[in-house]
């Protein structure tokens, strides 16, 4: 087994906001010639950091092809590549989802959601060639590719990977790693942002965004067997303690509130309790340490240096007039104050501005990246 094996980059949730990954990945291509492999062979991805985790895994045997091919997808993007956003079709779903409460039976509901995300599921069936990752697996450029989805039907926590033939599944307290074949399924269910997208069905269950339940963010890639997990998350700077509210939040300011809580706090206390383990396997022997069954787990967590909403506030303009309209119905103008714009500003302008800030902190904290990826 390859020594890079044992490395692992670990992609957080948050819509848009993940065009800010892709800056960091290119910022790492600095550090490796042109025709170098993936240089983390585990990767793990939820929400939308799961979309980028496959595409990786898909150019695994190219890191700098990969980055390029997602630079490319995320500058070009616009909002109704990922969901429905023209005035009269946004306006005709939200109306139809309306109706059928008080018509159809249970059985025959189609999934309710504030906006339909169908153009998001022909555009990675039209950009992913899921057949790479057996290949690049078989040439061992490759150990595993993750994905993580909430299940609304046993409330756990599921991790979907492909991977190596000696990694097996897992099951922990509401937590499961099944190994399965991936496909745009798995990626839609894990993107699924609860109450925004629709639930996905997967065999049996419907499975929403992966950040619901993941109690434990690490447990993919320490089970799949990574020693140094490398995150890269969409987290922005958290304000001033002494910042106060001028006004009574309201449902766009609570439900950005919510959408944050659920994309970055679970990490927090996730690294908690791994650098308490850490320091505990430290003041144990080698006997002691062969006792517990555990192993020391190194983490370097890379977010955003800015404040990603007043960024986002920005573009604004650029949304399509029937997602607007629709914003100032919740209360979200420009100069508002939730977070819900950055996680649905799917605009290539935005995209773009995410990308260059994301570049610019990669290259900023470079020596430290290239002394933990040991390069």
């Amino acid at each position: 087994m390859s020594q890079r094996h044992r490395f692992a980059l670990l992609l957080t949730g948050g819509g848009a906001r993940a065009a800010y990954q892709v800056g960091v990945l290119k910022a790492i291509t600095r550090l490796l010639p042109r025709n170098h492999s993936l240089p983390f062979p585990i990767i793990c991805g939820t929400s939308a950091g799961a979309i980028n985790a496959t595409a990786l895994a898909c150019f695994a045997s190219c890191y700098h092809l990969g980055v390029r091919k997602l630079e490319w997808v995320w500058k070009n993007f616009h909002t109704q590549q990922v969901y429905a956003s023209d005035t009269l079709p946004l306006f005709s779903y939200l109306l139809g989802n309306q109706l059928q409460h008080l018509s159809a039976k249970d059985k025959s509901r189609r999934p309710s959601s504030l906006l339909n995300n169908q153009p998001l599921r022909r555009l990675l069936k039209h950009t992913l060639d899921f057949s790479r990752i057996d290949r690049n697996l078989l040439t061992g450029h490759l150990k595993a590719i993750s994905v993580t989805a909430s299940s609304f039907s046993t409330n756990d926590s599921i991790s979907f990977f492909q991977g190596v033939p000696e990694l097996n599944s897992w099951q922990r307290s509401k937590r499961l790693g099944i190994k399965t074949q991936l496909n745009v399924e798995h990626l839609m269910a894990s993107a699924a942002i609860p109450l925004v997208f629709p639930p996905v069905k997967i065999n049996d269950q419907y499975f929403g965004d992966g950040s619901i339940h993941q109690l434990s963010p690490l447990s993919p890639p320490i089970h799949l067997g990574a020693e140094k997990i490398l995150i890269v998350g969409v987290e922005q700077p958290r304000p001033d303690r002494r910042h106060q509210l001028q006004h009574y939040p309201n449902s766009a300011t609570i439900a950005g509130h919510l959408l944050d809580t659920i994309f970055a706090d679970t990490l927090h206390s996730d690294l908690e309790r791994l650098y308490r383990i850490n320091h505990t396997l430290s003041l144990l022997n080698d006997k002691q340490r062969q006792a517990t069954q555990l192993k020391p787990v190194e983490c370097l967590a890379i977010n955003p240096s800015f404040n990603i909403n007043e960024q986002a506030a920005d573009y604004y303009a650029n949304l399509p007039l029937g997602i607007r309209t629709l914003m100032r119905f919740m209360g979200i103008k420009p100069d508002s104050q939730s977070s819900l714009l950055s996680y649905l500003l799917f605009e290539g302008g935005f995209c773009q501005a995410m990308m260059d800030k994301g570049l610019e902190d990669g290259l900023q904290r470079l020596d430290e990246i290239r002394a933990f990826l040991e390069i």
